[in-house]
């Protein structure tokens, strides 16, 4: 049997119009941080900067 789940599921938001639009998983041993990406939104029609948010 596997030991405790290390994954969780995190959601990104956009950092100018708050939107949340890209779901994902990190692994809270190796990404305790919270991340940062580039990532294309539909409401800016930009690449903007996501931030997880919890």
């Amino acid at each position: 049997m596997a030991k405790g789940d290390n994954r969780i599921l995190v959601t990104f938001a956009c950092t100018e119009c708050k939107d949340r639009t890209y779901n994902s998983s990190k692994s809270r041993r190796n990404d305790p941080q919270r991340l940062e990406l580039m990532k294309f939104c539909p409401v800016c029609r930009q690449r903007k900067l996501y931030r997880e948010v919890r």
